[in-house]
C-alpha cells in the first residue's frame, strides 16, 4: 500500500494484537483498517505505545488540504473530520471500509484527549445534551411565540 499523505510505501508494524501500516522514514503516518483504531486509542492501552514513535522524514511536509485517497480502496477519497466531540484532532477516514489514516502526532493527540472510554462518553453526553438542549428550547420557544 502507499501513503496517502506522502506516496510512500507503507511497511507493517505490530502493536499488541493488532498490525498497521505505518509511514516509517516518509512523513511518519498510519493506516488502522476498521476498528484497529479503537484498540490504541486510549494512554491506558500499552500496544498503542509503540506506534507513538514512527521513525519520519522532518524534510517531508505533508499538505494538509490535499484530499487523499484511501491506502486500501485506492479509488475511494477519504472524509476529514474531527475525532472526537472536543474536535481537537483531524482524521482522515474512508467511507467505504471504514479505515482511518492519521498523520504524524495525530495518535498521540488523540490519547490525550481521554482518559477512558467512561470519560469519553460522559463528555459526549454532556455535549449533545448542551447541543440538543438548546436546539429543543429554541424550538419550543418559536411554537409558543
Amino acid at each position: 500500500m502507499k501513503c496517502p499523505a506522502c506516496d510512500k510505501t507503507l511497511s507493517q508494524k505490530v502493536a499488541g494484537n493488532i498490525t498497521v501500516d505505518a509511514c516509517e522514514g516518509g512523513c511518519g503516518g498510519i493506516w488502522f483498517d476498521n476498528f484497529e483504531l479503537k484498540k490504541v486509542d486510549e494512554p491506558d492501552e500499552a500496544a498503542g505505545e509503540v506506534l507513538l514513535a514512527i521513525d519520519r522524514t522532518k524534510a517531508i511536509e505533508v499538505d494538509q488540504n490535499k484530499k487523499r485517497h484511501c491506502p486500501r480502496c485506492e479509488t475511494i477519497i477519504m472524509m476529514r473530520h474531527f475525532f472526537s466531540v472536543k474536535r481537537q484532532v483531524l482524521v482522515d477516514e474512508c467511507p467505504k471500509c471504514g479505515g482511518f489514516w492519521l498523520d504524524a502526532g495525530e495518535l498521540a493527540a488523540i490519547r490525550q484527549q481521554f482518559s477512558s472510554d467512561e470519560v469519553k462518553e460522559a463528555v459526549a453526553e454532556e455535549y449533545l445534551s448542551d447541543v440538543f438542549d438548546s436546539y429543543l428550547a429554541t424550538r419550543l420557544m418559536r411554537r409558543q411565540g
